[in-house]
């Protein structure tokens, strides 16, 4: 799966408890509107808020209503037994990727402590095909997976250990992995990232803000030489102003506005509502997204 991708958000009712009819119909808005693939239950997809029963299901709905060639679905937890079972069923559901977060609570980490993790997540899977994308977000784990441990794990398994989502916002790291290792799919977390996708051996991106810029991305990562700087910079301001405020609630917050549907003002603690103030500081990207 290479291009744009959206990291979408999911819908939920008071009692947080997921939705699946909008969450259906956004996910066909993105695929119609320039999105090459969806990763569905991340960080934007309030996952790791859910338990395994509720994260099951939400992998159904999607996995029974889209393209499963065009999903990738969140199945890392701390926990190696409860990511196994998770990306387990998700390969039952036929996805062809699993974005897999590393074991993030118990710290420090060696590197081989890592590497066992991991390479014990692929002895488990046995002969199941679901490739493994490594999910790199320092700011959530506290821990940034090193090159060395995906590079040794790459290396080994390359038909499992496949990819990466990098959403530290270190584009050095991202080229590093590229020029080091060719034949892994390597997806920066921002779609300004587009920009030097060819030069830099990037195979996309993986966004949150893309469930806004998606239309304005396909036309960047179709190589459309026209007006590419503008459409960077256009994109750009978009995702700036989006994560200005508290990003998965401005996200859903947005998608409400296009819809016309309250309900995905709704979140599972500890996110809250914006705040009215930071409703008016996206007021003007509400006028833009409805222009484009």
């Amino acid at each position: 799966m290479l291009g744009v991708i959206a990291a979408v958000p999911t819908p939920v009712d008071q009692d947080g408890l997921p939705l699946k009819d909008p969450f259906i119909a956004h996910c066909k808005w993105a695929l119609e509107n320039g999105c090459d693939g969806l990763n569905i239950l991340g960080s934007t997809g309030e996952a790791n808020s859910f338990g395994t029963a509720t994260r099951k299901l939400v992998m159904e709905w999607a996995s029974q209503n889209l393209d499963r060639a065009k999903l990738m679905v969140g199945t890392g937890t701390p926990s190696l037994s409860e990511t196994l079972a998770l990306t387990s069923y998700a390969d039952d559901l036929g996805y062809r990727v699993a974005l897999v977060l590393p074991p993030y609570y118990y710290k420090p980490l060696s590197e081989d402590g890592l590497f066992s993790w991991y390479a014990s997540l692929h002895q488990g899977l046995g002969d199941r095909q679901i490739a493994v994308y490594f999910y790199n977000f320092p700011q959530m784990t506290g821990l940034t997976i090193p090159i060395s441990v995906i590079e040794r794990l790459h290396s080994e398994w390359p038909d499992r250990f496949r990819g990466i989502k990098d959403s530290s916002g270190d584009l050095d790291y991202c080229r590093q992995l590229a020029s080091t290792l060719p034949d892994l799919a390597v997806f920066p977390s921002s779609e300004v990232s587009l920009g030097e996708a060819a030069q830099s051996g990037f195979a996309g991106c993986i966004s949150a803000t893309v469930n806004q810029t998606a239309p304005l991305c396909a036309e960047v990562w179709s190589g459309n030489e026209v007006g590419g700087e503008d459409l960077l910079e256009e994109i750009s301001e978009i995702r700036a102003a989006i994560s200005s405020t508290s990003l998965i609630p401005a996200i859903k917050y947005l998608v409400g506005q296009r819809t016309g549907e309250a309900l995905w003002e709704q979140l599972v603690p500890p996110f809250c509502e914006l705040t009215e103030q930071h409703k008016n500081t996206l007021a003007p990207i509400v006028r833009k997204l409805a222009t484009i």
